[in-house]
């Protein structure tokens, strides 16, 4: 019974990472076939980064100003410093050491909630680095993403949220997560 859950779960991320990518080309004005070969250029490097990838780009008409570096909260800068290679259907992260000194250790991480679950107080959410500008979209690829498991309810809002809790970092997760943190509970920053 796990096998075909965990196999039927396979195709329906793919509709609907399909269905984000319909939304948002069409918010772009592009077809669903050039959004999927279209790229963003690099904030880091000025190159073209195929959509879904990199740690976010933050459009200059959104109301939320960007993330301030605060010291003792980790750098989305070091998190998206992340590199990757394709290696057949998946992803292969290669994380610099002062990424993988933070596996395992209680870290503060701030960003732009978004829920995973229905209702205001959210226990399971991510934490991006950009604001989404789509309800539907991702805003960022994993290197921009951090999966958040709280202790307590933290009630959703549009403001920048920061939480403390055990950092894990991903080599191999089933939804291509590259962050997560666990026993998390809201901080001060």
């Amino acid at each position: 019974m796990t096998t075909r859950a965990t196999t039927a779960a396979t195709p329906a991320r793919r509709v609907a990472l399909a269905l984000v990518t319909i939304v948002m080309a069409g918010a772009a004005g592009m077809s669903f076939a050039q959004a999927t070969t279209s790229a963003a250029p690099s904030a880091a490097t000025g190159a073209a980064m195929p959509m879904g990838s990199g740690p976010g780009y933050h459009d200059p008409r959104s109301p939320f100003k960007p993330l301030q570096e605060v010291e003792g909260v980790v750098s989305w800068k070091l998190l998206s410093s992340v590199t990757v290679k394709a290696d057949k259907s998946k992803v292969i992260p290669s994380f610099p050491s002062g990424v993988l000194a933070l596996n395992q250790r209680t870290v503060k991480v701030q960003g732009f909630m978004m829920p995973l679950e229905p209702g205001d107080k959210q226990s399971h959410f991510l934490l991006s680095s950009v604001p989404t500008s789509c309800s539907f979209c991702v805003p960022a690829g994993p290197e921009g993403l951090v999966e958040v498991r709280s202790k307590t309810p933290v009630r959703y809002t549009l403001d920048v949220v920061t939480v403390e809790g055990q950092m894990a970092v991903l080599n191999d997760d089933p939804y291509g997560m590259f962050y997560r943190v666990t026993d998390a509970v809201r901080a001060t920053r």
